[in-house]
């Protein structure tokens, strides 16, 4: 069975002085304790084959720090992780999957609350709202082998960041 981690990017500078929210990135804090919770997962033997991410900048540092600590080498960008992106281009890409691939461990670095919603939808066949994803916090599910689809996946992590620090 596969395992599907969502983690939500660092913590960011605000929005004042960026233009666009894409380009915003990870402050010091962000980048430090981001760094800390991506040592904590190398340390419980963590491992991700692939690392989708979203194209703005503070998710694809937060990707990079994880492959930074040895979690993973291939890191894609992944557009449908931006802000109100949709689940089901998620489930159409994991559909594409090879078996092997199907098998893999996968990271998804995006945003709240699209991953609290992509989470609830995946597991319980509904978005109620109710899954916060706090900054570098992690949902991690099992895949059912039927493959990615509404309802029928399996939550075995829910952990805040400080948790893990």
């Amino acid at each position: 069975m596969s395992q599907l981690y969502f983690i939500r990017h660092g913590i960011a500078a605000d929005h004042t002085g960026f233009e666009h929210d894409f380009d915003r990135p990870l402050t010091d804090q962000g980048i430090a304790k981001t760094s800390a919770i991506a040592q904590r997962f190398a340390a419980l033997g963590l491992c991700f084959d692939r690392i989708l991410t979203s194209p703005l900048v503070r998710a694809q540092q937060t990707a990079e720090l994880l492959r930074v600590a040895g979690l993973c080498g291939v890191i894609e960008e992944f557009g449908a992780l931006a802000p109100g992106g949709d689940v089901e281009a998620l489930v159409s890409w994991w559909s594409g999957l090879s078996p092997v691939q199907a098998g893999e461990t996968i990271a998804i670095v995006g945003h709240q609350p699209d991953l609290g919603q992509w989470a609830e939808w995946l597991l319980w066949g509904q978005t109620m709202e109710k899954l916060i994803v706090k900054k570098a916090g992690v949902i991690g599910m099992e895949v059912s082998p039927l493959g990615l689809a509404c309802g029928m996946c399996e939550l075995f992590w829910l952990t805040p960041p400080r948790l893990l620090l």
